[in-house]
């Protein structure tokens, strides 16, 4: 029983050296969301982090302040979005599938 106990010591460790290099690989990576047509663009990283965002000074109207914000609010969801569904397929690759409560 030991034994066994041993080995799953060892996945955990494993999993867990995994993990860490996947979140770091994850901050590196990058998606981009647009909203408008392209008047507002986000961009995050794979750890849900806004890296930049893009406002066309077409849409700036002082006017229409509420449309601008749905906008921005519109393109930085998106990414965040896209940056987890992300972040979920890399998790499937790593836990080849299983669905661990917790982890992400």
């Amino acid at each position: 029983m030991a034994k066994g106990l041993g080995n799953i010591m060892k996945q955990a460790q494993m999993m867990q050296k995994k993990m860490g290099q996947m979140q770091q690989e994850m901050e590196a990576q990058q998606v981009e969301a647009t909203a408008g047509g392209g008047m507002v663009t986000a961009v995050v990283n794979g750890r849900q982090k806004l890296l930049s965002l893009t406002i066309d000074p077409q849409v700036v109207d002082a006017d229409d302040v509420e449309m601008l914000q749905d906008l921005i609010s519109a393109a930085v969801n998106e990414a965040i979005n896209k940056s987890q569904a992300m972040m979920q397929a890399e998790m499937g690759k790593l836990t080849g599938g299983m669905n661990i409560p917790g982890l992400f």
